[in-house]
């Protein structure tokens, strides 16, 4: 048996369980945003946290480096050796990481980093000093109260702003409405949309009025990129999981089902008829623990399943997972089918991000063009990880 991943030639060649992205999906779904963000006028600063992937991102501009946002440094480092030189690091700064931050910025990499307190900007404007360069920075603006960030009327906002700003390290304010994730009616996404682009320009408005220049106003989730109707005052445009999309994604209506790009091909291992149970070789290590669409209308369990062509399984669902163990069962008044021994399925996830994360790379397959039998693996596109 060949158990070379780079050696695969359909979906039925490599171990499992392993990765899959539709490369059809995925730019489509890129299109999509694209278009959005030009609609709205604004720049379309994808996230790459979701895929992690030098290849997928040659899919966001036509292959040309685009600007970024990154979830780790091992992202930002990764991608400037790929030509990346406009990235945004959208994860608080801990000062123990800025010589690395300032090694990107001497390659001649703007990577821009991110923070909310006074203690954070005064030590990165000791550190922007004493390297004589300058850290472009930007203020975390606190919308809904999801994690991090500092209120836009909060009475330290304009003290941490100088700070950055008499360092030359002040470049604006960043927010992300992550409560979007729980907004479930098309309304509410609209309203979280305009709150986020309400907050940001409030806050980048209170630093202009203390004689401070703001050049970025950064917004985004894939919720409210999608939602949003009018970014007046917003520069730039951030949303990440759209690239792949999941089930968390498709139980809020941003998208249909039919747009997940990402699944996970496991092999049935086992049946328990008196449980009502078919068992598979892929776990929570292949699908991850989250369960975001536990507080959905439709709880869709680890992930809903496929058949490997994609034809979703009438009724079947990823109800329970262990480590190295999936269990399959029918709802909703299904019968559960008869699938031997060794009959592979493909598994769509609930949280993208986290999904991709449990895996090395991507075996990649093209939807549009259906071949007998398996699918053909088109390419294998490794991941970034670490951080």
């Amino acid at each position: 048996m060949n158990t070379d991943p780079a050696a695969a030639r359909t979906l039925e060649d490599p171990d499992t369980p392993f990765a899959v992205v539709d490369v059809h999906k995925t730019l489509r779904n890129i299109e999509r945003l694209t278009a959005r963000a030009g609609q709205l006028g604004v720049t379309l600063r994808p996230h790459v946290k979701t895929a992690k992937s030098l290849d997928v991102a040659a899919l966001l501009h036509d292959k040309a480096p685009c600007p970024v946002t990154v979830s780790t440094l091992a992202e930002a480092e990764a991608f400037a050796d790929g030509g990346y030189t406009d990235i945004t690091y959208a994860v608080g700064i801990d000062p123990h990481k800025l010589p690395r931050v300032v090694a990107l910025l001497r390659r001649g990499i703007t990577l821009r980093v991110l923070l909310d307190s006074t203690e954070q900007a005064t030590s990165v404007a000791a550190a922007a000093r004493e390297a004589g360069i300058a850290v472009p920075t930007q203020i975390e603006i606190d919308c809904d109260g999801h994690r991090g960030g500092i209120k836009p009327d909060a009475p330290g906002l304009p003290a941490i702003g100088r700070v950055l700003h008499d360092a030359d390290c002040l470049d604006g304010v960043l927010t992300h409405a992550g409560e979007s994730y729980f907004a479930y009616s098309a309304e509410e996404q609209r309203l979280a949309a305009r709150n986020e682009r309400d907050t940001a320009v409030a806050a980048a408005e209170r630093l202009r009025a203390a004689g401070l220049h703001v050049h970025t106003v950064s917004v985004g989730s894939t919720p409210t990129a999608h939602a949003a109707e009018d970014l007046t005052g917003v520069t730039e445009l951030r949303a990440g999981n759209y690239v792949f999309f999941d089930l968390v994604m498709a139980g809020l209506g941003v998208c249909q089902i039919d747009d997940l790009a990402l699944s996970v091909v496991v092999t049935v291992i086992g049946h328990r008829p008196e449980y009502g149970w078919i068992v598979t070789d892929g776990g929570w290590m292949a699908m991850s623990r989250d369960r975001g669409t536990a507080a959905q209308k439709t709880d869709q369990g680890y992930g809903l399943v496929l058949d490997l062509a994609g034809n979703p399984v009438p009724g079947l669902v990823m109800s329970a997972a262990s480590q190295e163990h999936g269990t399959l069962t029918a709802r909703d008044g299904a019968t559960l089918p008869d699938l031997p021994i060794g009959t592979r399925l493909r598994i769509l996830p609930n949280h993208a991000c986290a999904t991709a994360a449990q895996h090395h790379g991507y075996h990649v397959i093209d939807s549009t063009r259906p071949a007998p039998g398996a699918p053909v693996v088109q390419a294998v596109w490794p991941r970034i990880s670490g951080w």
